[in-house]
């Protein structure tokens, strides 16, 4: 078990607030390889009027203390869902609108099923339960895939993240493509390496009839990483039925990224309503 000393586990994670005390919380919560960063072009109009909270998981690069990462600790998502349950307890929010991108979206649907009323909604973008297809279900990969897809991250972190980044991202946006590549880089390799099996051999389908928090799944028109199907697949199971699904015109995984504009009018639609 990692000990924090007196340092609370918000700070560790880089943790902060930004925005008028007067407006609501929304919490935007990075996947993957990631960090707080990759909110970047929606953060400045987001924090206008609303309380945006910040973080970055455990595995993160961006996170100083890198003995926070436990990979026995963080074998499971469940691990992360009371991690997030920590930092907004810690942070003193009391409900908010929360935003997960990929593996984030179902840390989310956990927590909001463990504290069902500190999530006032869940937005869900590039979401997916699981990533290795079923003899019923499409959800993007067999698992020789996401086999392979480990051992090149076990083998050599930099030459798997140089080509992993052109295949989830938009082509037309070298940008982003390089600034993903760094931050998948900036991981330590053990971090990556078990971050990635949860990731990609998890299977949390089960959550998602638990959910009573009403949901909007996010999804690009074409993402090597989660499929239409998938997306199909969590409207069916999830039995609230306020649910609803919001398709954004772009390539890849990343809208934060690459169509920045459309997830932010997404955004404004469902977290004021």
């Amino acid at each position: 078990m990692v000990v924090l000393g007196k340092e609370s586990l918000s700070a560790a994670m880089n943790a902060k607030i930004i925005g008028p005390s007067s407006g609501e919380a929304v919490v935007l919560s990075h996947g993957f390889g990631a960090d707080q960063s990759i909110w970047d072009k929606i953060l400045p109009c987001l924090a206008l009027s609303h309380r945006v909270v910040l973080f970055d998981w455990s595995f993160s690069g961006a996170v100083k203390d890198k003995n926070i990462f436990d990979p026995v600790k963080y074998s499971s998502y469940d691990a992360f869902a009371d991690d997030l349950i920590v930092i907004l307890e810690e942070l003193n929010v009391k409900t908010a609108t929360f935003v997960g991108h990929s593996m984030s979206g179902m840390i989310g649907c956990i927590a909001a099923v463990k504290c069902p009323d500190l999530f006032k909604k869940l937005i869900l973008v590039g979401a997916s339960p699981r990533y290795i297809n079923t003899e019923e279900e499409e959800f993007g990969f067999k698992r020789t895939d996401v086999d392979q897809l480990i051992s090149s991250i076990e083998t050599n972190l930099q030459t798997w993240a140089s080509n992993f980044a052109p295949l989830v991202i938009d082509h037309n946006d070298p940008l982003s493509i390089e600034k993903f590549e760094k931050l998948l880089n900036l991981m330590s390799p053990e971090a990556a390496l078990s971050t990635a099996k949860v990731v990609f051999y998890s299977d949390n389908s089960h959550i998602l009839e638990k959910i009573v928090t009403p949901c909007v799944i996010v999804q690009t028109v074409n993402d090597v990483v989660v499929p239409i199907s998938s997306v199909n697949y969590m409207k069916k199971k999830i039995k609230n039925a306020s649910t609803v699904v919001e398709m954004i015109e772009t390539d890849g995984h990343f809208p934060q990224l690459t169509a920045h504009d459309q997830l932010m009018e997404v955004l404004n639609r469902y977290i004021t309503s």
